[in-house]
């Protein structure tokens, strides 16, 4: 069904609007600021590890680092995918997806993201408040003494820090995106840099410069090396899946498509690549220097033996883990909460539900569990690949990006995207079997072999289904270019247009007056 000229969309239905959800009236993120958003990012200890452990696995510097720069360099081509969307429309992930899953709809693919974040929101702060238990025995080790009795899992001092992460985060991410741009650029994302570089300088010191960064640590055989290499190519994508399906709730803050573009591109490509090769001389120098390779970063700050060091690194850890837990796993959810009641909850209340929920699945258990990790958080990540090729076929092949955004918040039954009460059979149809096959991939031990790859089944299948379905939308969409300027919106009474002028940090695109109702 499409809007006709003849029938435009009314004002926005209350159960589905909220200020959070319209089109981004201020466009405050420049390049600077999506460059610092991946630092915050990428500059996580557990990508730390990854790059670090494909080396220590037998891989050779070289063919970590070109597999690494492989495969961000999809996730960077996807994020421009995706970017271009959230740019144009300026609305977050949820109420995009309302194109192709209808205005009710696309609450389901909003809650699967909703529910992941939330897991792994809870996971990384209680990661993070170990750090901050080993902080405080450095100081003060008397508190030793509150680290060994367990209330529900926890011990006395280990409920104390990671209530204080809690807090810490909480009281970040309820003054909105604009204070969580403002910290990401002075404070999470150069930090981590900081720290790491310093780590490569002294151990390179340390190691007399006697690190071998071409040989195999293992010997693996150049068959091996290949699978491996594959296999860290689809990871490394893999990762990103979840910031690729919700990467409109950034791009729609930006002034132009060159802010985005940049910002992925230095930060991507270039960021991530630099920081793997750091990551791997580091683990480099912990053999020549410690005679073994620790590919925690953690535990090469607690080897060096140095109190000022170990204060030093944990903070900047815990300053790390804050920046990832929130652009990976609060944003999102925030929104995704937000948008399944928008009369009731706006982004900060979604927020707040988000942290009281990371508290109540109690995540240490969670992540002291394989199974919970492997069938469950496992399978929802699965679910993301056909979640990611649903979207960007709809909007690159099926509406050749022809979105009426004012339609994205009309509960009119003739409206563009209510299809059949709200919800669109399509991409069910499209979704369903996608996912299932993902999920069997990715979780049947008889498919192992094949299990890193799991998300390209599902988005293959998704997208070529999404496309068959949807056919006849495609014939009526035609083909012609995809258009690049901001759609015009009057769900705030206003109309918001492209600014493409010279790119100044933090540039603001402000909107202008709108022509009629």
């Amino acid at each position: 069904m499409s809007t006709s000229p003849q029938h435009r969309p009314g004002p926005p239905d209350p159960r589905l609007f909220n200020e959070d959800l319209a089109p981004a009236a201020k466009r405050t993120w420049g390049t600077y600021s999506v460059f610092a958003l991946w630092m915050s990012d990428t500059h996580a200890i557990s990508n730390y590890a990854f790059a670090a452990s494909l080396f220590v696995l037998g891989l050779p510097a070289w063919e970590v680092f070109l597999a690494l720069l492989v495969g961000i360099t999809i996730v960077y081509w996807l994020m421009n995918r995706m970017g271009h969307a959230g740019h144009r429309t300026g609305v977050p992930y949820p109420v995009l997806a309302r194109a192709s899953w209808g205005v009710y709809g696309a609450n389901i693919p909003a809650l699967l993201r909703a529910v992941m974040a939330v897991a792994w929101y809870g996971i990384q702060t209680w990661l993070a408040s170990t750090a901050v238990v080993l902080l405080t025995l450095q100081i003060a080790p008397g508190l030793d003494a509150y680290n060994h009795n367990s209330v529900l899992g926890l011990s006395t001092l280990g409920w104390i820090a990671f209530m204080v992460m809690w807090g810490l985060q909480a009281a970040l991410l309820t003054r909105g995106m604009e204070f969580i741009r403002k910290v990401q650029d002075f404070a999470t994302g150069p930090v981590v840099w900081l720290v790491v570089l310093a780590l490569a300088v002294y151990l390179v010191i340390a190691a007399h410069g006697d690190i071998s960064l071409t040989r195999s640590l293992t010997g693996l055989s150049g068959t091996a090396q290949v699978r491996q290499s594959l296999i860290a190519v689809s990871l490394t994508v893999a990762t990103f899946l979840t910031l690729v399906l919700n990467y409109a709730d950034f791009a729609r803050f930006t002034p132009d498509h060159r802010s985005y573009r940049r910002g992925n591109l230095v930060g991507l490509p270039v960021n991530f690549t630099a920081f793997a090769v750091v990551a791997v001389l580091v683990t480099a120098g912990t053999i020549a220097v410690f005679g073994e390779a620790i590919y925690d970063p953690v535990k090469v700050i607690q080897k060096i033996d140095n109190p000022v060091v170990t204060v030093i690194g944990a903070l900047a850890f815990i300053v790390a883990t804050i920046g990832i837990n929130v652009v990976a796993n609060f944003v999102s959810p925030a929104y995704d909460f937000a948008n399944l009641l928008p009369k009731y909850l706006d982004f900060k209340r979604g927020g707040m539900i988000t942290a009281v929920l990371a508290v109540l699945v109690m995540p240490w258990k969670l992540y002291s569990s394989a199974l919970v990790i492997q069938y469950f958080l496992g399978a929802l990540g699965a679910f993301l690949g056909p979640l990611v090729a649903i979207l960007l076929v709809d909007y690159y092949l099926v509406r050749r990006g022809r979105i009426d955004v004012d339609a994205l918040f009309s509960a009119d039954a003739a409206g563009a995207y209510f299809y059949r009460r709200g919800y669109n059979p399509k991409a069910v149809i499209a979704f369903l079997p996608a996912a299932a096959v993902s999920a069997s991939v990715a979780l049947i031990p008889a498919l192992d072999a094949v299990a890193p790859f799991s998300w390209i089944f599902g988005m293959g299948i998704s997208g070529l289904l999404y496309a068959f379905v949807s056919r006849r939308e495609r014939a009526a969409a035609g083909a012609g270019p995809i258009p690049q300027d901001i759609i015009a919106s009057q769900v705030r009474g206003e109309m918001v247009t492209s600014v493409e002028e010279p790119e100044r940090s933090g540039a603001i695109a402000g909107p202008a007056a709108a022509s009629g109702s």
